[in-house]
């Protein structure tokens, strides 16, 4: 089995194509304005639009409105949810699939996944990226990846948190994730994507065999 990519932190058509083209099996569009990755729906919606068949679109929210997720949702027509905030399982009440993103820094910071599998509302993955004070994601620091590890037995894992090219198939070998998930450490600058970069990453991500 390859493992799945997403490249997270599309801001411009150019950028979702390569990605495309290269390989990745979805995209990742970040709706939380606090971040400077952050894409204006519309935007996000053109782009989407211009995206080949079989390319999944992940909309990226951090805190939001439920009302307001719903309206980016349908105005984009993203694929999938992903919550990347202090969102509470009983808050989580959408007809897209999820992804949870949680950020750790030990094994302990696991535990709330129990919570979000006894929820009504399934969850289709946990993201686990890197535990920083200041920022939800996109950090660039990886985490210790035997807690990811771990992880496995709450369900799929998205491996995330300081991925690149030289290490992520040291990454995937070490964890066996489902998926992996990268956005600055394929950039030139934050928002922008250095195409080099963005092929080598998916081309050895894709070259790993998970048994």
């Amino acid at each position: 089995m390859n493992v799945k990519v997403k490249i997270c932190g599309i801001t411009n058509l150019e950028d979702a194509l390569k990605a495309a083209q290269y390989g990745a099996d979805a995209l990742g569009f970040v709706f939380y304005k606090g971040s400077p990755r952050y894409i204006d729906p519309l935007k996000a919606s053109e782009i989407i639009r211009a995206l080949p068949p079989f390319i999944s679109a992940v909309g990226v929210f951090v805190n939001e409105d439920p009302l307001e997720v719903l309206r980016i949702s349908t105005l984009t027509g993203i694929d999938a949810i992903q919550l990347h905030g202090d969102e509470r399982p009983e808050s989580i009440v959408y007809p897209k699939k999820i992804i949870k993103a949680l950020r750790v820094r030990e094994l302990s910071d696991l535990e709330p996944l129990k919570d979000y599998l006894a929820s009504s509302q399934p969850i289709h993955a946990f993201l686990l990226d890197t535990y920083t004070p200041e920022a939800y994601g996109g950090t660039g620091q990886i985490f210790n990846w035997d807690i990811a590890s771990e992880a496995k037995k709450f369900g799929r894992i998205i491996l995330a948190g300081g991925l690149n090219p030289d290490n992520i198939e040291k990454a995937i070998r070490w964890v066996h994730p489902y998926g992996v998930d990268v956005s600055g450490g394929v950039e030139k600058e934050k928002g922008i994507k250095d195409h080099k970069k963005l092929k080598a990453f998916i081309e050895i991500a894709k070259s790993v065999k998970i048994i």
